[in-house]
């Protein structure tokens, strides 16, 4: 069975970025020799750094959470709750007796009522007056205008006895608020201290930590991302990016291939001569652009699907060259596959 074939490497490797960047650094050169491992190529990571950090940070708190919630109480922290509650209840007490004692103070009672005897009392004497002069009684008007000015100092003094009370009340009232927020505040405190963890909450501060390391995971698989390392041992045969460009998702950065051991597979192998090749059969392999020269090889792989090619339905067979010598063999060279078929 003869079939047209093409030399290429038993193994290569077209590799490429999964991310957009700027291309920092090339390492490598078309024909330099690499190790499995070795750094071929970097993308700008500042970016990826930051977003790893905050992926870490992020990760810690979720477990900080998570044990806050699954440790007891600190003995510490409880007696230092219970003795603030103590103090807010003491100083609530204290506030709503003082607003008792502003309510019931007798002195402000007693000054409010003698300001208003005193307003009502010159309110009639002026009336008096006035209904007197209006009456054409024999009445200075002087004495009118003095009751009247009488009359206005005692209601002055009636509201600013009446808006200092209400100052004081509200102040007063407002303690009292203070006093009975903090005193629940206090409460509440103690309260989370002395609760029992929740089943919900704990499973979902679990969840927050898993997503949290899988966002940790991720953002550190797009950091490892933006380097390009050698799958295998070989030779670097293409080269496609440059520093300070800008490298595209998905598109063919760099091509790494094992050189040492090549193989040659057929293009034009049809359906009815595969039929009669097994794996294991001996071939040689003639190479277009070395006349003369013939290569021992062994079909290593016979294709599963068919393919086309000018119309034909064809198989590729792989054959493994077993002995290439000193014979100056390229990637892509046009070779004739000979095969001691059945």
């Amino acid at each position: 069975v003869v079939a047209e074939a093409v030399i290429e490497p038993a193994r290569w490797s077209e590799l490429h970025f999964d991310a957009a960047g700027t291309v920092v650094e090339v390492l490598v050169a078309e024909g330099d020799a690499v190790a499995a491992g070795d750094v071929l190529a970097r993308l700008g990571t500042a970016d990826l750094e930051r977003a790893v950090a905050r992926a870490e940070l992020d990760l810690r708190q979720a477990q900080l959470r998570l044990e806050r919630l699954q440790e007891p109480p600190d003995e510490a922290d409880v007696r230092q709750a219970e003795h603030a509650v103590a103090q807010a209840a003491a100083a609530l007490q204290a506030a709503r007796l003082n607003l008792t004692a502003v309510l019931d103070d007798p002195i402000r009672h007693e000054t409010l009522e003698d300001a208003q005897n005193l307003y009502d009392d010159l309110r009639h004497k002026y009336e008096a007056r006035l209904e007197m002069y209006q009456s054409g009684e024999e009445l200075d008007y002087w004495f009118v205008d003095q009751a009247k000015q009488r009359l206005d100092d005692a209601e002055l003094t009636l509201n600013r006895i009446r808006q200092q009370g209400a100052v004081q009340l509200q102040s007063t009232q407002n303690e009292v608020a203070q006093a009975a927020q903090a005193h629940q505040e206090a409460q509440d405190r103690l309260a989370r201290l002395l609760r029992a963890p929740d089943a919900k909450e704990i499973e979902a501060a679990e969840l927050d930590v898993r997503a949290a390391e899988l966002a940790l995971a991720q953002a550190r698989d797009a950091l490892d991302d933006a380097v390009l390392r050698a799958p295998v041992a070989g030779v670097v045969t293409q080269v496609h990016v440059e520093v300070g460009e800008t490298a595209a998702p998905g598109a063919a950065a760099l091509v790494v291939a094992t050189l040492e051991r090549l193989q040659a597979r057929t293009v034009d192998l049809t359906e009815l001569d595969v039929a009669r090749v097994t794996v294991g059969q001996p071939a040689v392999v003639t190479v277009d652009a070395l006349p003369g020269v013939e290569l021992a090889g062994v079909v290593r792989e016979i294709a599963l699907q068919a393919g086309d090619y000018r119309g034909d339905v064809v198989y590729a067979v792989t054959v493994e060259l077993t002995d290439v010598g000193a014979a100056p063999l390229r990637w892509g060279m046009t070779a004739v596959v000979e095969i001691a078929a059945r």
